[in-house]
């Protein structure tokens, strides 16, 4: 399937919306998200790269959006996506509120090692979940890379009596998610690697290190669904897709991508809609009966008029779509 060539930067300005949506809960340090909404011929797409990430990074999101908005997906082996909830690093007593956000998620994703907390608060927060889901619920764990070698064996250790599905970037380098898995691995737990897929220079390192059991995939950070299905190929390895705090418009181009893998054997962590408390499509893409359509979806114009950034927000965005667009310009 061809691909159209690079939009010119009028055409994309022309019905690119800068929003501003409020949290239902804090996450990742931030209260609010922010995001670029673009219409193009195939229809809305997103560019939401988080406010830190240079240019260099944020221009793959941009390359995402673009292949999204402007290319048509891949065809969907699957109409509908299981996904998991996802539990912030919130106080143990708070957990079946936000678990409660999630209808008929059978897996969730706990959240822990986040700076200023303990493996204590972690401990009871997993044990909170466990106790919600029932025995029969899926826990897969995310530390961010937060722990290093030694922390993690020993924090894997104390959480195994709630049988974990797996957990995700214990450690930052691949080095240490190597030996980790050595250490771990008459435990059965699986190790999977994020970050090191998603903001490698090589996501296919991990992979030939030997770093992983599985890999967790997102559109925009991986440049598209055509490049995220081309790394899934080459890594050989299982594959769970994932969004980064994405409105409806980013989750839809997540669902697209989960739908053409040729097999997904885990839920997604495409839910992550529910922690928004609004929106810009009505209704929003959350997960109802465990999982989420694969669809394109419609942004209500309404809501990109209630959540509009303020004109300087707007106008960093603005700048920095055309400093990204101009990185893709550059690399043809």
């Amino acid at each position: 399937m061809t691909s159209a060539p690079l939009p010119s930067l009028d055409e994309i300005r022309a019905s690119a919306r800068v929003v501003t949506l409020p949290l239902a809960t804090r996450f990742r340090g931030i209260e609010v998200r922010e995001a670029m909404l673009i219409e193009g011929p195939q229809g809305w797409t997103e560019f939401s790269p988080f406010v830190e990430y240079p240019d260099a990074e944020a221009s793959a999101w941009l390359a995402a959006a673009l292949d999204f908005g402007w290319n048509p997906s891949p065809p969907p082996r699957r109409d509908r996506i299981r996904v998991n909830a996802t539990v912030p690093a919130v106080d143990a007593a708070r957990v079946p509120e936000i678990l409660d956000r999630y209808d008929g998620c059978r897996t969730a994703k706990v959240k822990v090692a986040d700076p200023g907390q303990s493996l204590a608060d972690d401990i009871a927060r997993v044990r909170a979940v466990r106790e919600t889901l029932g025995p029969e619920g899926r826990i897969r764990i995310d530390a961010n890379g937060a722990w290093n070698l030694d922390e993690a064996e020993h924090a894997i250790h104390a959480l195994t009596e709630f049988d974990l599905e797996y957990v995700e970037q214990p450690c930052p380098s691949l080095d240490e998610l190597v030996e980790l898995r050595r250490r771990v691995r008459y435990l059965g737990i699986p190790v999977a690697a994020d970050e090191s897929v998603r903001r490698a220079d090589d996501p296919l390192a991990v992979a030939r290190a030997g770093a992983a059991d599985l890999i967790v995939i997102k559109a925009q950070p991986l440049g598209g669904i055509r490049r995220a299905l081309q790394i899934v190929a080459e890594a050989g390895l299982p594959a769970v897709v994932s969004s980064a705090l994405d409105t409806s418009v980013g989750l839809s181009m997540g669902a697209a991508l989960a739908a053409s893998l040729p097999s997904l054997d885990y839920d997604c962590g495409l839910g992550s809609g529910s922690l928004l408390s609004a929106d810009v499509v009505v209704p929003p893409l959350r997960a109802e009966h465990g999982g989420i359509p694969v669809t394109r979806v419609d942004v209500d114009p309404a809501a990109l008029d209630e959540w509009s950034a303020s004109p300087e927000r707007t106008g960093w965005w603005m700048s920095r779509l055309e400093r990204c667009h101009g990185v893709l310009a550059q690399r043809g």
